[in-house]
């Protein structure tokens, strides 16, 4: 189709300077007459043609011309909607910065010695890619992900800095609780949240909206508070800390804010290390007709069911019919056959058409905790077992918190039996004996450390009020503030997630 660009370009080119140099014909009937597009206008078109056709960084230029020429006629609704388009064609590729050279040094660099054919066979195979005004663009981490595709190579690199003992030291623990279960060995976690975004991003006037997230009770997560909220006379909905995902939601006047924007909350819960023990006879039945069981079994806008997924699934599982052991067939093959690295999550999200992220690590064979746990739960949703992708944060890799997915299966006796591809992947990434890696690996198979904080419940949570869906936002995650600002004239969402932090520390209760 990229041959055909060029010309299909021209002629939307010819035609909107047509339509925008003149005024149309009257209509033979109705004697009508269509008005002329506006300079605004014309750009935004020459955008959505770009676009189309795949000419993103030129998309993106048409898109902020008119929000330019928008914004000088005071045609505000024009402006944002202008605004949108040209973040998402900022979005679709600025994850793929590097052209085929650049690429190729990136790899040649990260990986010495690496040969002319593995470089070919990485970049026209298997590294992620997009095509973008006719030039082909790589994933800004395509030296990375080789080395996670190659756990050899990846050894090289994290066996001096990776201390597996600490990733390990649940799994190996010398001190196993004993006839109970599942929830043991607690957590007790005290902290703050805090959101900072410079004054010079924010704009003039308006309104800041902004969906903050909490902590949410869970089987495995209690006794969650959260106090001394900022701005409170501004908060519209919430704290929310039951149900599918934990949040506040504000409505900022701009005026109110003095200098830099800062909220903050102080917050505390309890996290259990989960220890599961099924016996698969044991397993009841599902209820096919509960409302739970319907929505975790269905396609969402990130965990997709296709033909080629049911397929892959029963072939997966074979002539299994136990979920248990139908669910642990399909968690080994995601760590074997699916493992971890990173992914384009911006480009993903806002591209268009959308691309649900299990399906991109199906096609591609490339992701991360997020995408392992939304492919992992297609699986399995695609076999009738309810599943789902829990976002939060973790503390097993380090003491600070990281943004983390993991995932979730239902099976009736049980409940919810996390699994973890992402930890468990770890375990490659260290040269150890291939006994201490199974054993680690088998852990994360149905049990969990306590070292978490979870945010949302599953990946498409609906927020209450919910995201506006014209509004360039990035909505894969929860973890971080999603911000909607009407008169905002460029990026804040990216702001408002590189603004974001977390700090925790275990205490005594």
């Amino acid at each position: 189709m990229n041959d055909h660009l060029p010309a299909l370009l021209l002629i939307a080119s010819a035609l909107l300077l047509f339509t925008a140099g003149c005024t149309a014909a009257p209509d033979e009937q109705t004697g009508a007459v269509t008005p002329a597009l506006s300079a605004a206008d014309e750009a935004y078109a020459r955008g959505a043609a770009a676009y189309a056709a795949a000419y993103y960084r030129t998309a993106e230029e048409h898109f902020a011309k008119s929000h330019t020429l928008s914004t000088e006629a005071g045609d505000a609704a024009s402006a944002r909607q202008a605004r949108d388009a040209m973040l998402r064609a900022s979005w679709t590729v600025m994850e793929y910065p590097l052209n085929a050279t650049a690429a190729e040094g990136a790899l040649r660099e990260s990986v010495p010695g690496i040969t002319d054919d593995e470089v070919s066979d990485w970049l026209e195979h298997r590294a992620q890619r997009i095509v973008s005004d006719n030039e082909t663009l790589y994933f800004y981490d395509v030296a990375q992900n080789y080395l996670y595709a190659h756990p050899e190579e990846m050894q090289k690199h994290t066996a001096s800095t990776l201390d597996f003992d600490f990733v390990a030291r649940y799994v190996f623990s010398e001190d196993q609780p004993a006839g109970e279960g599942p929830y043991v060995n607690p957590i007790h976690y005290a902290g703050t949240e805090r959101l900072e975004i410079p004054r010079d991003l924010l704009p003039a006037t308006g309104t800041i909206r902004i969906w903050y997230p909490l902590p949410v009770e869970t089987e495995s997560q209690t006794n969650v508070t959260v106090a001394n909220l900022s701005y409170a006379d501004a908060i519209v909905k919430g704290p929310v800390t039951t149900g599918p995902i934990g949040y506040v939601y504000y409505e900022i006047p701009v005026e109110t804010v003095t200098g830099d924007l800062t909220i903050a909350a102080d917050i505390t819960f309890t996290s259990y290390e989960q220890r599961f023990e099924i016996d698969p006879e044991q397993v009841g039945e599902y209820d096919t007709s509960d409302p739970e069981y319907l929505l975790y079994t269905v396609s969402e806008r990130n965990i997709e069911i296709t033909d080629a997924v049911r397929a892959k699934a029963r072939e997966i599982v074979g002539n299994e019919t136990n979920p248990h052991l139908q669910a642990e067939m399909i968690y080994a093959s995601i760590i074997e056959t699916y493992p971890y690295s990173h992914v384009p999550h911006l480009s993903l999200d806002a591209r268009v058409p959308k691309v649900a992220e299990s399906t991109h690590m199906f096609e591609t064979g490339h992701g991360d905790c997020g995408t392992q746990s939304m492919l992992f739960s297609a699986f399995c949703r695609s076999l009738g077992i309810p599943a789902r992708a829990i976002g939060g944060y973790q503390m097993i890799l380090a003491d600070a918190p990281g943004a983390h997915f993991w995932a979730q299966y239902y099976l009736p006796g049980y409940g919810w039996v996390p699994v973890d591809p992402t930890v468990a992947d770890a375990a490659d990434w260290v040269p150890i004996s291939d006994e201490k890696r199974s054993i680690f690996k088998q852990y994360y198979a149905a049990n969990l450390d306590p070292t978490r904080l979870v945010i949302q419940k599953n990946v498409d949570a609906p927020l209450d009020p919910p995201l506006p869906d014209d509004d360039a936002v990035f909505r894969i995650v929860r973890q971080y503030p999603a911000i909607v600002a009407d008169t905002a004239d460029g990026e804040i969402n990216l702001a408002g997630m590189e603004g974001f932090s977390i700090t925790l520390r275990a205490v005594e209760r």
